[in-house]
């Protein structure tokens, strides 16, 4: 039998690894969070309540935010995958109309929660490009912000209303 593999798409880039218990392989038991921030070095994301409630830790998995600590790599095979640090333009290094938004308002105070909900209003940006105060609020609600900065967040978002948010063009030379 063969060794098994679980294959992300990170950001563009494709990512193998070797799953197991010997050295240097990804256990079952690590999570997508883990593996991210340790193995890859994409930090953005946060670890913050290791139990899918806060937010900070939130990336688009398949078109979808989630809590990347409430995944497992080994479920993941196979799963596309933008963390904050893809969000920018990988040539020119341009930010993301989101980002800019969010730097435009303000919309972060000490910003340790504000990757995962730039992450979250792109998700829902790409699904809604015209959300309502309320859409954007239902969306948001997995979002914790001990700072209360989410007054700002609202105007960065209610600025982008009505102008969608692409992801996958930047990348097709990468694929």
């Amino acid at each position: 039998m063969g060794a098994v593999t679980t294959t992300l798409y990170v950001n563009g880039v494709e990512r193998v690894f070797s799953m197991g218990d010997a050295f240097g392989q990804v256990p079952y038991s690590e999570t997508l969070l883990e593996t991210l921030r340790d193995r890859l070095g994409l930090t953005a994301a946060k670890r913050g309540c290791d139990e899918g409630a806060c937010g900070c830790c939130t990336v688009i998995l398949n078109g979808e935010a989630v809590p990347s600590c409430m995944k497992l790599t080994a479920d993941c095979d196979g799963a596309h995958i933008t963390t904050l640090e893809g969000l920018a333009d990988p040539v020119t290094g341009e930010l993301s109309d989101v980002q800019q938004a969010f730097l435009d308002y303000n919309a972060f105070q000490c910003g340790f929660c504000t990757p995962g909900i730039i992450m979250t209003t792109t998700a829902l940006l790409q699904k809604n490009p015209n959300p309502s105060e309320e859409e954007t609020r239902d969306a948001l609600a997995g979002n914790y912000c001990r700072c209360i900065s989410h007054y700002h967040v609202y105007e960065a978002i209610a600025s982008l209303a009505g102008r969608g948010v692409e992801l996958d063009e930047k990348w097709e030379g990468r694929r």
